[in-house]
C-alpha cells in the first residue's frame, strides 16, 4: 500500500500480515499481527500495547529490555517513572508523523517469514529475533 500517516489508514487495509514504520525512507520497524488495523491503534495506547513507542522510549531513557518472569510489573514500574513516561508520550507523538504501510498476508508461516525478509533487507533497528 502507499504510505499514510496517523489517523489516515484506510478501511481497506487487510486483516492480517506484516507492517512497516518508516521515517524519511528510513524503515524502523516490521511487525506481525493478527488484525492490522486494530494493532496499528493499540501502538498508540497503553505501553503493554505499544510495543514500538515502549522501544523507542527504552532508547531515549537508556532502559535495556528485561524479559525476567515478571516483566510485565517492570513495564508498569517504567511507565511509573516520570521520566520514561514523558519519553513513551514523546514516542508516541513521534510516531504519528512516521510513514505506515502494511501488505496482507493470511498463511502464518509465510507472513513470519516475511517479516523477518523485511526487517532483514529494510535493516530495520527496532527489530529483534533474538531469542529471550
Amino acid at each position: 500500500m502507499k504510505r499514510v500517516r496517523y489517523g489516515n489508514i484506510p478501511m481497506t487495509v487487510p486483516m492480517k500480515g506484516i507492517y512497516l514504520f518508516s521515517k524519511s525512507n528510513k524503515h524502523l520497524y516490521v511487525g506481525r499481527p493478527n488484525a492490522i488495523r486494530k494493532r496499528f491503534q493499540r501502538h498508540f495506547a497503553h505501553p503493554r500495547g505499544a510495543a514500538f513507542a515502549f522501544l523507542l522510549a527504552r532508547k531515549a531513557t537508556g532502559n535495556k529490555p528485561n524479559y525476567r518472569k515478571g516483566s510485565r510489573e517492570h513495564v508498569r514500574e517504567l511507565v511509573d517513572d516520570p521520566k520514561f513516561r514523558a519519553a513513551f508520550d514523546a514516542a508516541r507523538d513521534r510516531m504519528k508523523n512516521m510513514d505506515y504501510r502494511c501488505v496482507g498476508e493470511d498463511d502464518p508461516t509465510r507472513q513470519a517469514l516475511l517479516e523477518i525478509y523485511c526487517a532483514t533487507v529494510l535493516g530495520t533497528e527496532y527489530n529483534d529475533f533474538d531469542n529471550h
